[in-house]
């Protein structure tokens, strides 16, 4: 066990006065249940899910026509449960409730540009969009796509197209044009946004370029709308068919918005994995709005007019989760750029300024500047600060340390897992309970987690397995783009173990009701038959100051696995013999002697998906002289050659 003690936990004001509290009080008195413990409330939410899901429904005031019995059809198909199969809605008409003047959206793209727009503002620009789009034939299911920086117009693009019943993909403008097409070209949209670049290290990165050899390879394309960021007039006579976003926006004052099934397509969503063409996940509006809304409201605390920051592009999730909160009347930060340009405290410079009252991020981020020394504490006024969340991979028990010692010791540190294939979390924060040190809180409300072994037999506290869900949940994908028989689908999710959600996760539940973590269970390391996860080794390796980053995996070697570690060490640091036995030392002394790898390998770069995950299966595969098919997937694909023909390997 690795929780020691708890670092926070909230008073008994926090408490009383929370979301969460409020709602088990309210569903308590509604249904005549004891709703008492956080353990009862996800008992009945799990247990009772017409009528958990029925009170989410109404707390959260979601803007919908028709019976809302029954809330679940089919509740034991898993998949093929079908959620409130008799109400119609509006994603964008639930996120849109306010038009009054307060900020809806604060952006900052590096230095370059500070923009407020209000609730008032959001609204016009999506209605003269939302016209646009109707006076340009887009109808309901048809694709409308994102090649754009997380600034606001991203927003109104998306929100005008869920107006008018279309759907939504997005990638981050540092993606490759193959990697565009990789995704769009699957999905054929008929309308592309995009802004003329982006600011990244202080410098402009262009995108007119790209957009020459997107339009041409996609012939789906009708419109492209580009949005000036760089220049106020980017020279647009090389794009097909493009026009400025002022150009295309008709004058159209009020939204007309289409009501459409709980499960039309809002979002089309990619894996990240580099084991081929990324999969097209296709999400519903109503479950990822009442998702995004359970998740947020109870479990985040959001509330009206908080401050809402989750550091993200919109080629990851968390940009579609965060966007959700304007449905709760919350102000959206949208920060666009790098996170240490110019050094690691800009980010906290916009916490500060900004008033930020919840602040995602990755626990990579959390990593990295804690080995740079920084400590925003001291530095910055940080008090407005309730809620920190991280995700991304495993948040280790030194960063929760220095979290609580570095940035603020009055915070609920959430981490949070859960993925694109969900739109939301299997487990998470939650503000009724203490932080203990290196733990997830929770499992969320409405989600049955179980730790399974390989056999699928239930394991108990401490014991590592897979993460699995075993109930139906309305944010289940509807299905794979291009999957008519769900062939696929079913076997992402549910061959392994029939009838109940396998994530993929590596992980162990903890006496205190909380999660650890242990890194993706197909990059378990399996030296002698002895199952490892890769986040015990990259803990002990990252400890020691002269190591920046690692990455492990198992090497196919004289019929079984032998462990190898890749490090990126610190300007100056070379590794010799000496390095390697400090490393080698501080993983035996605090895991077992199988942790230990049999190889250490410096490297100069470490390869990661967009959104700053490290890509283990794709480093095996180079190791063992496989092709990886969507290197477009990752940051720096460059990286990957690091580890081809290494001859330490062959020794």
């Amino acid at each position: 066990m690795i929780s020691e003690k708890h670092l926070w936990a909230p008073t008994d004001d926090q408490v009383e006065n929370s979301n969460m509290t409020r709602f088990a009080v309210n569903a308590g008195h509604r249904w005549g249940r004891n709703l008492g413990t956080y353990r009862s409330l996800h008992s009945w939410s799990v247990s009772e899910p017409d009528e958990f899901w029925r009170s989410i429904w109404d707390w959260t005031d979601v803007v919908g026509s028709g019976p809302l019995d029954p809330v679940v059809q089919n509740p034991d198909r898993v998949p093929g449960a079908r959620w409130f199969p008799n109400v119609t809605l509006n994603f964008a008409e639930n996120l849109l409730r306010r038009r009054d003047n307060a900020p809806a959206l604060i952006f900052r793209s590096e230095d370059k540009v500070k923009r407020t727009v209000s609730y008032a503002a959001l609204y016009a620009q999506v209605a003269g969009i939302a016209g646009a789009l109707r006076d340009a034939g887009i109808e309901p299911g048809d694709r409308v796509c994102g090649f754009m920086p997380n600034m606001p117009e991203t927003i109104s693009a998306m929100l005008a197209a869920a107006s008018v019943g279309a759907t939504w993909s997005s990638c981050s403008p540092d993606f490759g044009v193959k990697g565009v097409l990789d995704r769009f070209g699957q999905i054929e949209p008929k309308v592309l946004f995009s802004a003329d670049g982006y600011w990244y290290n202080g410098k402009a990165h262009d995108s007119l370029a790209k957009l020459v050899e997107i339009g041409r390879n996609l012939p789906s394309l009708k419109k492209i709308i580009v949005v000036p960021l760089l220049s106020e007039a980017p020279d647009l006579s090389n794009i097909f068919n493009a026009t400025c976003l002022e150009e295309f926006q008709s004058s159209q004052t009020e939204i007309e918005f289409l009501e459409l099934p709980f499960d039309h397509p809002l979002y089309i969503m990619y894996s990240s994995g580099t084991t081929g063409v990324p999969k097209c996940i296709v999400h519903g509006a109503g479950g990822s709005l009442i998702k995004h809304l359970t998740e947020q409201q109870l479990h985040v605390d959001l509330r009206a007019g908080d401050r809402f920051f989750y550091f993200t592009t919109c080629g990851w999730m968390m940009w579609n989760w965060l966007v959700s909160g304007l449905a709760s009347g919350a102000t959206l930060a949208l920060y666009d750029g790098s996170p240490f340009y110019p050094d690691g405290n800009v980010v906290f410079d916009f916490i500060a300024e900004e008033k930020i009252n919840i602040f995602g991020t990755s626990a990579k981020f959390i990593d990295a500047i804690a080995k740079a020394g920084l400590r925003p504490a001291q530095t910055h006024d940080l008090s407005n600060v309730r809620t920190i969340l991280s995700t991304g991979s495993p948040l280790n028990p030194e960063s929760f340390d220095y979290v609580y010692d570095a940035v603020s010791k009055d915070v609920c540190l959430s981490s949070i897992s859960g993925g694109t294939d969900i739109m939301g979390c299997f487990i998470g924060g939650n503000p009724n309970l203490p932080v203990w040190r290196g733990e997830i809180q929770c499992e969320m409300l409405g989600m049955q987690i179980e730790v399974r072994g390989d056999d699928g037999t239930l394991l108990g506290p401490d014991e590592k397995g897979e993460l699995v869900c075993a109930n139906a949940f309305p944010s289940m994908p509807i299905g794979f783009w291009n999957d008519p028989d769900n062939l696929k689908y079913r076997a992402a999710y549910f061959e392994k173990f029939p009838g109940v959600w396998c994530h993929g996760d590596y992980l162990s539940a903890t006496a205190n009701d909380g999660f650890i973590v242990f890194g993706r269970s197909d990059a378990v390391l399996n030296p002698g038959g002895v199952r490892i996860g890769t986040s015990e080794i990259y803990r002990q390796a990252e400890r020691l100051p002269q190591v920046v980053e690692s990455l492990v995996i198992g090497q196919q070697w004289q019929g079984d696995v032998r462990v190898v570690l890749f490090v990126r060490l610190q300007d100056g640091v070379r590794l010799d013999e000496e390095l390697c036995q400090t490393i080698r030392n501080e993983i035996r002394a605090n895991t077992t002697p199988r942790h230990v790898p049999a190889k250490i390998i410096e490297v100069s770069d470490i390869p990661r998906t967009k959104s700053g995950k490290i890509v283990e299966l794709a480093v095996r595969k180079m190791v063992h002289g496989e092709p990886v098919l969507n290197r477009e997937a990752l940051a720096n694909p460059q990286a990957l050659d690091l580890f081809s023909d290494l001859p330490d390997l062959l020794v």
